[in-house]
């Protein structure tokens, strides 16, 4: 403690010299936020809200405090071509992220235009030099829209189970989307992690959604470690290649008993169209929409893309010939 009663801490990466004797309600409230609206994570050890009133910051502590987004009632008409995972039924098979847009409104647009009920969203740290700056529940409705925590960004499984401990921490949220990258030129995902950090959130009683390469092995390996969703890449993040390996996917597909979802490469449409028509339950995607000269009017075009896809899906496609066969009959040709 210095001489005038103060101490010195660090939040969010940044020493603070604040008073002694301070609860870290107090210190939020102080800070602009609201004690209620965050997740407080001190010494990389979570703080349970329901005792920010309690715990008083000593000298020295390292706190890191995040917000969050509220999840949402889910009331969409349900028909019989809806999906259900983790016992949450949905009836719009796509998934948009909330990354990389112009602004909030044209994000909160694109949502809208793409019928989508599922967004995927990235924990942040508040930022407390300015804790009343915009947010993305100002534009997307959680009372309209369930938000999906991911692990944007993390390397080990270690950061991706500390990130979603915070964002349980900040909104309840169980059901989340995990992937932990290798590195960062390819962002492909590192296996190895992505399954020890499955195990533990599972344990833990975490839905993880888990993005995954497009190997069948592999996703068995996380379905049985406790994936509520596979969802293995169609190609590289935010490269929009579309799904490079058709037949890794189909056969992910015939062998999960879980949802399987397209998560990243999608560019356009028709590769939306394709991976419903390789029989997977739905496609995620974020770049495909925020960097198209549109993104409104491709988020419309993903939505159609999605929905045809599925309906020839079901309604089975024709067999492949390697010869022509008349539509018409010939017996009878004048």
């Amino acid at each position: 403690m210095h001489t005038d009663g103060t101490i010195t801490i660090s939040v969010n990466g940044e020493h603070k010299r604040v008073a002694a004797g301070l609860t870290i309600a107090q210190l939020a409230s102080e800070l602009g936020l609201v004690p209620e609206k965050v997740a407080v994570e001190r010494n990389l050890e979570v703080v349970p809200r329901s005792t920010l009133g309690q715990v008083v910051v000593e000298d020295g502590d390292e706190l890191e405090i995040v917000h969050f987004v509220g999840g949402g009632d889910h009331s969409a008409r349900i028909d019989e071509d809806s999906w259900t995972v983790a016992g949450r039924t949905f009836r719009s098979r796509l998934i948009i992220g909330t990354g990389k847009y112009k602004s909030f409104e044209e994000n909160a647009a694109a949502a809208e235009a793409s019928g989508a009920e599922i967004v995927t969203v990235a924990v942040r740290r508040v930022n407390i030099a300015d804790p009343n700056q915009p947010m993305l529940t100002d534009f997307i409705d959680p009372k309209r829209f369930t938000y999906l925590p991911n692990t944007a960004g993390c390397f080990t499984a270690e950061d991706a189970i500390r990130t979603l401990r915070l964002a349980r921490e900040a909104g309840g949220w169980e059901l989340v989307k995990l992937e932990v990258l290798g590195e960062a030129k390819t962002l492909y995902p590192n296996m190895v992690e992505t399954l020890r950090a499955t195990e533990v959130l599972a344990k833990e009683g975490f839905l993880p959604m888990v993005y995954c390469t497009d190997d069948p092995i592999a996703a068995k390996q996380l379905e049985d470690a406790g994936a509520v969703a596979i969802m293995p890449l169609g190609a590289p993040i935010g490269s929009g290649l579309g799904i490079q390996n058709e037949v890794t996917i189909r056969l992910i597909v015939e062998g999960a008993k879980v949802p399987v979802l397209v998560d990243a490469g999608v560019g356009t449409a028709s590769d939306a169209a394709r991976a419903m028509e390789l029989g997977c339950d739905g496609v995620l995607m974020n770049t495909a929409l925020a960097e198209a000269k549109d993104p409104i009017l491709m988020a419309r075009a993903m939505k159609l893309a999605v929905e045809s896809g599925r309906l020839a899906y079901r309604a089975g496609r024709m067999g492949k010939r390697r010869y022509a066969d008349p539509s018409s009959p010939l017996a009878g040709l004048i």
